[in-house]
C-alpha cells in the first residue's frame, strides 16, 4: 500500500474515533440533562398532567399558573433574600479565610505544622451529617442559634478550600516571594499583593464551590435556625413536599421553586468556569 493510502485510511479512522468520542459524549450529556428538562417542562403544566405525564417534554396546555401560585402564596421572595445574604458573605469569607489558612500550611513554617495539614485531611474525611449534632450544641453555646451568624459563621471555612488553596500556592514558585521581600514587602503583603492574584484558576474554583455549597446548602440552616423569618430556600422549597400551598402533589409548584433556584447557581458557573483552567505564568523570569 502507498504511503499516501496508508495517510489516508489513518485519517479516516482518526476522523471515526472522534466521531465515536462525540457521539458518547452527547449521549452522556442528554443522559444529565434530562431530569433538567423533564423539571422544567413540568413547572409549566397542570397538576394533573405533570403526574400522568411527567416524562412528556411537551404539554397542550401550557401554564404558568405553578410560579403565579408560588409568589402568591408562599414567602419565595423571602427565602431568597436570606439564601443571597449567607450565599454571598459565607463565599466572600470562606475565599479570604481559605486563602489565608492554605497559604500559611504551604509557606509558613511553625511547630505542628503537619498534624495541622492531618486534621484538616481527616476533617474532609468525616460525614457532613456525622457533626451536625456537634455544631448545634456549639452553635446553641455561643449563642447564635437561629441568627445569621448562626448561619453564616460555621461556613465560612471549609476543609476542602483549604487543601485546594495549600496545593497551589506550592505550585507558585518561591522565587516570586523572595524578591517582593528582598523590596521589603512583609508576609501578609506579599501574599496579598503578590501571591494572591497570582491564584485567580483556583480562587475561581473555591468561589464556585463556595457559592455552590452555601446556596444548596441545608442540613446546617435545619439545626441552626427555626424561625420562619430565617428560612432559606434549601428549607422552603424542602417545606413545599409537605403540601402546604393546595391540594394534590404540587409537582409543578415544586418543579418551579427548584428551576428558580438553579438559576444563580449556573449563573455563576458560566461566568467563572473559563477562567478556572487559566494558569499562571510568567511571575519570573528565569
Amino acid at each position: 500500500m502507498s504511503r499516501p493510502d496508508t495517510a489516508r485510511h489513518a485519517g479516516e479512522r482518526h476522523g471515526v474515533g472522534h466521531a465515536s468520542v462525540y457521539i458518547v459524549l452527547t449521549a452522556l450529556a442528554l443522559v444529565y440533562i434530562f431530569p433538567f428538562l423533564i423539571q422544567v417542562a413540568n413547572s409549566f403544566k397542570t397538576d394533573e398532567e405533570a403526574t400522568n405525564a411527567g416524562l412528556a417534554l411537551w404539554s397542550a396546555n401550557w401554564t404558568t399558573a405553578a410560579y403565579k401560585t408560588l409568589f402568591a402564596n408562599s414567602d419565595f421572595g423571602l427565602w431568597t433574600m436570606n439564601s443571597l445574604i449567607v450565599t454571598v458573605l459565607v463565599t466572600t469569607g470562606r475565599v479570604f479565610f481559605v486563602s489565608l489558612a492554605g497559604y500559611s500550611l504551604a509557606r509558613l513554617r511553625f511547630p505542628g505544622r503537619q498534624g495541622v495539614y492531618l486534621m484538616l485531611v481527616a476533617v474532609m474525611s468525616v460525614p457532613g451529617v456525622v457533626l451536625l449534632i456537634p455544631k448545634f450544641l456549639v452553635i446553641k453555646s455561643l449563642g447564635i442559634y437561629d441568627s445569621y451568624p448562626g448561619m453564616i459563621l460555621p461556613l465560612l471555612v471549609d476543609a476542602a478550600g483549604v487543601f485546594i488553596m495549600k496545593n497551589f500556592f506550592e505550585s507558585i514558585p518561591v522565587a516570586v516571594e523572595e524578591a517582593a521581600r528582598i523590596d521589603g514587602a512583609g508576609t501578609f503583603r506579599t501574599f496579598w499583593s503578590i501571591v494572591l492574584p497570582m491564584s485567580r484558576p483556583a480562587l475561581m474554583t473555591i468561589i464556585i464551590l463556595s457559592f455552590q455549597g452555601s446556596w444548596n446548602e441545608l442540613n446546617h440552616f435545619i439545626v441552626s435556625t427555626q424561625s420562619p423569618a430565617l428560612t432559606t430556600l434549601t428549607k422552603g422549597v424542602a417545606s413545599l413536599a409537605s403540601g402546604q400551598l393546595s391540594a394534590g402533589n404540587q409537582f409543578p409548584i415544586k418543579l418551579a421553586a427548584a428551576a428558580l433556584m438553579t438559576i444563580p447557581v449556573a449563573i455563576i458557573f458560566f461566568v467563572f468556569q473559563k477562567r478556572i483552567m487559566n494558569a499562571s505564568g510568567g511571575a519570573v523570569k528565569e
